[in-house]
C-alpha cells in the first residue's frame, strides 16, 4: 500500500519508457528541421522576473503564471515567475545579448514552459514548446513570416500526419476592417468571439456580437468576415462585397498576399487564407497562422504563431520586430496518441542487456558493450548479484536480447544473444 499519493500532479505529463522514446524521437526530428533550416539553438531561464514575463503578455497570464517565492507568505508580492512561453523571454534575451548577434537573428527553443491554467484532457500546466523565430534589427522583410511557416510545417510533415492545412490571417486586416464599422475600441472583444467562433454554433457567434451593442448590419459584416477562406484572389474578391472602401485594409492584405505567394513559390501545400485565425495573444500585430489536421480539427491546431511588431518595446528604445511559430509538443502528442495518429513501437529502449554471471566476468562484458556501443547499439550490463533468472525477468522488461557471459565465454571470446520473446539463440 502507498504512502502518499505518488500520481503527478494535475496538468503534468508522465511517461513510460516507450512512450518516452516516441516523444523523444519526435522532439528531435522537429529540432533536426529547424536546424536544417539555419536556426540557432539557446536556453532561456526557467525563472524569469515578473515584470518582464507580464510586460507585453496580455489577455490572462496574469491569472495563469506560476509565481515563485522563497516564503509562502510572500507570494502575492512575488518578483519571480516560471515563464509561460518562450517568446517575451526572447525579447529579453535579444536585447540584453543583441550586440553579440547577427541579425536577422534565426533562433530556436525547445524546452519546458508552465502555465497554472485549470488542467483538462489535453491540456497541460507543464508542456513542451518547440519554437522557431526569426528577429529583424529596425527592420524585418515580410518574407521571414512565410520562411517560419514553412519550416513549422516541414518540422510537422516529419510526424506522417493526415493531410494538414495551413491557415493564415493578419492583424492589420482585423485592425482595418472594425475600424471601417467604427468598432476598434472593441477589438479585443470581438476579436475573442472570432477566436471562438469555430467551436460553437453560428447563432451564439452572432447573439454575442449583439450583446455587445453591434447592430444589425455590423452584426452582418461581421459575421461575413469571420467565414471568409480561401486563396488570396478569393478573399479579396469577398472583401470587396463586404467593404465599400478596402483602403484601411491594404496594407494588411499586401502581406497576406506577400506570404502566400512565397509559399505556393516554395510549393507548400494546402494553404489557404483565413479569417477566423485570431491568436489569443495580445502581441500579434501581424501575420498569424494555425495548422490543423483537416479530416480533425475537433483536436484544436497543432500549431501556430505569428509577426511581432515590436516585442522588446518595454525593454529598450530599439526596435526588434520577430516573427515566430510554435509548436506545442506534450499537447500534441496527447491528442495524436489519443486519436490513434501515432504509433507507440512495442520496440523495447535498449537492444542488448548483457549478464555476467559473477565478478569474475565484469571485464569481459565491459569490454563487450563498449565495442557493442561502438557499433551503434544501446546496452545494459546487468551488474546485480541476484539469480540468474530474476536477471533475465529483468531484462526482458526493457530488452528484446540478453547475453549472458560465463567463464565459457570469457575463454572461448564467443558470445551468443537470447531473443527473449522466442527463445531463438543466435551468435553475435
Amino acid at each position: 500500500m502507498k504512502k502518499f499519493n505518488t500520481s503527478p500532479l494535475s496538468g503534468m505529463q508522465e511517461l513510460l519508457p516507450t512512450e518516452q522514446a516516441v516523444f523523444d524521437q519526435l522532439k528531435q526530428n522537429i529540432s533536426d528541421v529547424y536546424h536544417h533550416y539555419g536556426f540557432l539553438s539557446i536556453e532561456t531561464p526557467i525563472i524569469e522576473r515578473t515584470d518582464i514575463l507580464l510586460a507585453k503578455a496580455g489577455g490572462d497570464t496574469e491569472k495563469q503564471i506560476y509565481m515563485v517565492s522563497k516564503t509562502a507568505e510572500s507570494a502575492d508580492s512575488a518578483d519571480q515567475a516560471l515563464r509561460f512561453d518562450h517568446t517575451v523571454p526572447l525579447a529579453r534575451y535579444v536585447v540584453e545579448h543583441n550586440n553579440d548577434l547577427a541579425f536577422p537573428f534565426q533562433v530556436t527553443q525547445i524546452n519546458r514552459n508552465f502555465r497554472g491554467e485549470r488542467a483538462q484532457r489535453g491540456r497541460f500546466r507543464e508542456f513542451y514548446q518547440c519554437d522557431a523565430d526569426i528577429i529583424g534589427r529596425e527592420s524585418l522583410p515580410i518574407a521571414y513570416d512565410a520562411k517560419v511557416i514553412a519550416c513549422i510545417h516541414d518540422a510537422l510533415k516529419t510526424f506522417k500526419l493526415p493531410k494538414m492545412l495551413i491557415r493564415i490571417s493578419n492583424r492589420k486586416v482585423l485592425a482595418g476592417f472594425l475600424k471601417s464599422l467604427n468598432l476598434s475600441e472593441k477589438t479585443s472583444e470581438i476579436s475573442s468571439i472570432i477566436d471562438h467562433a469555430e467551436k460553437i454554433p453560428t447563432e451564439k457567434s452572432s447573439a454575442a456580437l449583439h450583446e455587445l451593442g453591434l447592430n444589425n448590419q455590423q452584426v452582418e459584416k461581421v459575421m461575413a468576415f469571420m467565414f471568409t477562406h480561401g486563396s488570396y484572389d478569393e478573399i479579396a474578391a469577398k472583401l470587396t462585397e463586404i467593404m465599400s472602401d478596402t483602403t484601411l485594409i491594404a496594407d494588411g492584405l499586401a502581406e497576406l498576399k506577400a506570404v502566400f505567394d512565397i509559399l505556393t513559390q516554395k510549393g507548400t501545400e494546402n494553404c489557404i487564407i483565413d479569417f477566423m485565425i485570431i491568436r489569443g495573444l495580445d502581441y500579434y500585430t501581424g501575420t498569424v497562422f494555425e495548422i490543423v489536421l483537416d479530416d480533425y480539427r475537433e483536436i484544436g491546431s497543432i500549431s501556430g504563431g505569428g509577426r511581432y511588431e515590436n516585442l522588446a518595446s518595454n525593454f529598450t528604445d530599439q526596435k526588434f520586430p520577430g516573427v515566430g511559430g510554435s509548436i506545442g509538443l506534450t499537447r500534441l502528442f496527447f491528442v495524436l496518441r489519443d486519436a490513434n495518429l501515432i504509433k507507440i513501437e512495442t520496440k523495447q529502449p535498449v537492444d542488448y542487456v548483457i549478464l555476467p554471471i559473477s565478478e569474475h566476468e565484469y571485464k569481459a562484458s565491459f569490454e563487450l558493450a563498449d565495442k557493442m556501443r561502438g557499433q551503434g547499439k544501446t546496452i545494459d550490463v546487468d551488474l546485480s548479484n541476484r539469480k540468474l533468472g530474476d536477471k533475465f525477468n529483468r531484462a526482458s522488461k526493457i530488452s528484446d536480447y540478453a547475453i549472458v557471459i560465463g567463464n565459457d565465454e570469457v575463454t572461448s571470446g564467443q558470445y551468443k544473444a537470447k531473443n527473449l520473446k522466442t527463445g531463438e539463440i543466435t551468435k553475435l
